[in-house]
């Protein structure tokens, strides 16, 4: 049986500046929502899966977040944590309607 997304509304696109991170929550789930250079909404996991580190306040570089507490590299379009290091989060479809942004989880 296939899982049915929910969708709610987080932000607008007025409220995010390009290549910063801003921590949102649905219901006990925190995600950092982060609108990149090229203008794509992209939302994950607001926790470094290494110690925990909040990747909303994280550095942003092209398709990547860096941890800022010990400066792991996630991809923000899978999640992967970059080698040498291991691990992932999990990312959220990012819908965008007349300049409403919405997380599907």
């Amino acid at each position: 049986m296939e899982k049915v997304l929910q969708r709610k509304k987080v932000s607008t696109l007025s409220e995010l500046p390009r290549n910063l991170g801003k921590t949102v929550s649905i219901g006990s789930l925190e995600v950092a929502l982060f609108r990149l250079n090229n203008g794509e909404v992209r939302a994950i996991e607001n926790k470094c899966p290494h110690r925990g580190g909040v990747l909303a306040e994280g550095i942003i570089s092209g398709e990547y977040v860096f941890c800022p507490m010990h400066d792991w590299k996630i991809s923000i379009a899978d999640g992967q944590v970059q080698k040498p290091d291991t691990g992932c989060v999990q990312t959220f479809g990012v819908e965008v309607e007349n300049e409403d942004v919405y997380v599907l989880y």
